[in-house]
């Protein structure tokens, strides 16, 4: 019996070598969530921005609430706990629309996945920051991508999140390399209204069990 342990030792680790090849094209397929250190702060050192190897034009200043918008987190709250309020992402219409009871609040265009898959099924916000960096893709096939202060940003499955894109205007089609892209007034409504709520003076918040994000439904 004593052939077999080197055997075994091999095929444990193959087994962690491809499991951990699956994790990392699971989080590479996404935007990418927020590190420790992240604070949801804008970096006002990034002067360039990168979309699929190519430059972009870079000209998002910091961004202040629209009037207004702060008050409609009163209702987020209430929300998230009665589910009155919740996200549905129609992937065949490239729309989001918000729910509230039996209306629909909001719609919006959307761009999900172009160069690889928006997950469907059915969500939680668990994180949001207001402004974040996106690094990821392949410069070798053209998917190489590096995004300083993405803004309004909205997790709901890892690395997936639902944010504003300064990189493109081609809302009502896929763009994206998972995660699900709105212009930035549109995600900036919708980042107020949902849960959790940002404190004051904050910049990240995430979700507990004592205050669960807001539900969010993706599908085709």
């Amino acid at each position: 019996m004593k052939w077999l342990a080197p055997f075994l030792i091999v095929l444990a680790v193959g087994v962690l070598v491809i499991s951990g090849q699956s994790f990392l094209r699971e989080i590479s397929c996404g935007c990418g969530p927020p590190s420790s250190e992240e604070t949801g702060e804008y970096n006002s050192s990034s002067q360039q921005a990168i979309f699929n190897n190519e430059q972009v034009d870079y000209l998002l200043a910091k961004l202040n609430p629209s009037p207004g918008l702060m008050e409609l987190q009163k209702g987020a709250v209430l929300g998230a706990t009665t589910d009155e309020r919740w996200i549905e992402v129609d992937l065949s219409e490239q729309k989001l629309k918000a729910h509230e009871g039996d209306r629909i609040v909001y719609e919006f265009l959307i761009s999900s996945g172009k160069f690889a898959p928006t997950p469907t099924g059915d969500f939680r916000i668990w994180s949001k920051l207001k402004y974040t960096k996106m690094e990821g893709g392949k410069k070798e096939n053209r998917t190489y991508y590096n995004l300083p202060n993405v803004p309004y940003v909205q997790y709901f499955y890892k690395g997936y999140g639902i944010h504003g894109a300064y990189w493109h205007n081609n809302f009502g089609h896929p763009m994206s390399h998972g995660c699900v892209n709105m212009a930035i007034p549109d995600a900036e409504k919708l980042f107020y209204w949902t849960s959790p709520e940002l404190n004051q003076g904050k910049n990240i918040a995430y979700s507990s069990k004592e205050g669960p994000g807001t539900r969010v439904l993706i599908h085709d």
